[in-house]
């Protein structure tokens, strides 16, 4: 058992609601590991990194991804830095991998003041584009596909998706 597709790419790329628009096409179900987190911690992520930090939210969102991959068929979402942890970069080598890309204005406007974000503290778009500087390269070398999301819908963005994807 493996996810159809696998979408990743950082916060404001729309990763959860493409998901769901494909999922929806598709007729398969949608699993989001940011999601799963929250559901087996009990904890709202932003929780987690204040109360037991980055390293332990870390940890917990690497186990989602392996139980993830491993359980679902469907469409799976990841969070944003899921893809730094070289055993997930390892383990997505076997499935079909999209990153959805997204630029700095787009991000900034769709995150907005990024409340509830943990790694948006303080100035939001420096740390947006911090992290799109950081994560981009890593992102590029997990996918199988790179979909461009700037200026476009969810619903365009999908169908371009399922395109790729046959």
């Amino acid at each position: 058992m493996a996810p159809r597709v696998v979408l990743v790419g950082p916060m404001g790329a729309g990763k959860t609601t493409v998901a769901g628009l494909l999922g929806d096409a598709w007729g398969v179900p949608v699993r989001d590991t940011d999601a799963d987190i929250v559901a087996t911690s009990g904890r709202e992520i932003a929780d987690i990194f204040v109360e037991s930090g980055e390293e332990h939210f870390r940890d917990l969102e690497a186990a989602a991804v392996t139980a993830a991959l491993a359980e679902h068929d469907g469409v799976l979402a990841l969070g944003g830095g899921a893809v730094l942890r070289p055993e997930t970069r390892a383990a997505l080598a076997d499935v079909t991998v999209v990153f959805l890309r997204v630029g700095l204005s787009d991000a900034v406007r769709r995150v907005g003041l990024g409340v509830g974000r943990p790694l948006l503290l303080g100035n939001v778009r420096a740390r947006i584009k911090a992290l799109l500087d950081e994560r981009t390269p890593v992102y590029e070398s997990v996918a199988d596909h790179v979909v461009e999301t700037d200026g476009r819908t969810p619903g365009e963005v999908a169908d371009e998706v399922r395109e790729l994807l046959g």
